[in-house]
């Protein structure tokens, strides 16, 4: 019995060196810009794999919404030769998944996605269900139409819709695409109002003032991050705005429906595990997230000219 006991000891004591000495995974993110969603998918990341105990060193890089600088950060993250990349955001996946063209050293490192509208426009993957080598991850896919049908709930005679973007990011634009289709089997005229950089998004707001019935910000990082400009021009217009942001309607748009950004964050940790435990990319289909949050702000629909019907309220389930 004695040499049993021992013999369990020296197991457990075997086991926990070995675990105290395992060197932690070496991960690089690249996040587009620093706004309340993507922040919180950084943190759900971060916080799946902590809680199920996988120790990681980090480094964090954020391109601030330029694109010139998420290419530079592609670059350094290929120096860092790291065990996993992590891409927050298109723009970020777009220019890390280029590395791998330029840098052999990324040849058999795994690259996660996240917050990423459509990775097949942007070049992410080939399939789906076969993303292909090194490259899978989790998409925030917005589906239009409910979109839609939240705003007519606002507002029943709604014909026309401005909706602000920056035209050069693919998961923006792809958006946009699939609004128009869905807005035109409702029968509402979509406007447009491009921005390239967050600079140009008061400018773009107010160009829409006296031309729509409502401004709605779809997933779009560089209007998302810029997003008190749009709130005062539609405070000071009385314009409704929508968003796809839940985060927003805190900040002062006045509804939203869409995705648990953390719990986004939290997929795309699980999926990680899976890689870090052997689990090759191309195994891996890209993942959806699926349930929506309806959130609303009256306050800031007073403030934008909107009486909101309780029964509207009642369904909320998050009110600001």
């Amino acid at each position: 019995m004695k040499k049993i006991i021992n013999l369990f000891l020296a197991v457990a004591v075997l086991t926990t060196a070995m675990t105290a000495s395992a060197e932690p995974v070496r991960i690089s993110i690249s996040q587009f810009v620093e706004h309340p969603a993507l922040n919180a998918v950084m943190k759900g990341f971060k916080d799946d794999l902590q809680e199920n105990g996988i120790a990681a060193d980090y480094k964090d890089y954020i391109a601030h919404g330029n694109m010139g600088t998420a290419g530079q950060i592609a670059t350094q993250i290929a120096s860092d030769a790291p065990d996993l990349i992590v891409a927050i955001a298109t723009p970020c996946a777009q220019a890390c998944a280029k590395a791998y063209d330029k840098a052999p050293q990324l040849a058999n490192t795994p690259m996660l996605f996240t917050a990423i509208t459509d990775p097949l426009a942007a070049g992410l993957v080939k399939d789906y269900m076969h993303p292909g080598p090194n490259i899978t991850g989790v998409s925030n896919q917005m589906p239009m139409d409910k979109h839609l049908e939240m705003i007519r709930r606002f507002l029943p005679e709604i014909k026309n819709l401005g909706v602000m973007y920056n035209s050069g990011e693919v998961n923006s634009v792809s958006n946009v695409k699939r609004l128009k289709e869905a807005a035109e089997k409702m029968g509402i005229a979509i406007l447009d109002g491009p921005v390239t950089n967050s600079a140009d998004v008061y400018q773009a707001a107010q160009s829409l003032v006296g031309k729509v019935d409502a401004l709605y910000v779809p997933t779009d990082n560089t209007v998302v991050s810029a997003l008190e400009a749009v709130i005062k021009i539609c405070e000071r217009t009385r314009l409704p705005l929508f968003t796809a942001d839940t985060d927003s309607v805190k900040r002062g748009a006045i509804a939203a429906m869409g995705f648990d950004y953390y719990q986004h964050g939290r997929q795309t940790g699980a999926m990680a595990r899976k890689i870090l435990a052997g689990t090759k990319p191309e195994a891996l289909p890209v993942e959806f997230q699926e349930n929506l949050s309806f959130h609303i702000n009256p306050a800031a629909g007073e403030r934008m000219g909107l009486s909101i019907d309780k029964a509207i309220l009642d369904s909320a389930d998050t009110l600001y």
